[in-house]
């Protein structure tokens, strides 16, 4: 990254040279620049992705948590 973003060579020339595709590359350098608030409006940081990851995770657990007491909730009534 630090070729491309300091040094100013270009994504193609260091993909080339690091025997990377250049489509993974381009997309770690732009996560870069996002990440040192260059990016693209509304593109999302490393952190915030991360973030929005656990938060997901966590819904989705939350979301089973729930069905599983709307199941229990009628055979509770019978007792």
């Amino acid at each position: 990254m630090k070729l491309v973003l300091e040094e100013g060579k270009s994504i193609a020339e260091v993909a080339r040279d690091l025997d990377l595709t250049e489509t993974a590359f381009r997309r770690w350098v732009e996560q870069a620049r996002t990440d040192r608030g260059q990016g693209k409006p509304g593109a999302l940081t490393s952190e915030e992705r991360a973030e929005l990851s656990q938060l997901r995770k966590r819904l989705r657990q939350l979301e089973m948590e729930k069905e599983l007491l709307k199941t229990r909730r009628p055979s509770s009534r019978r007792r």
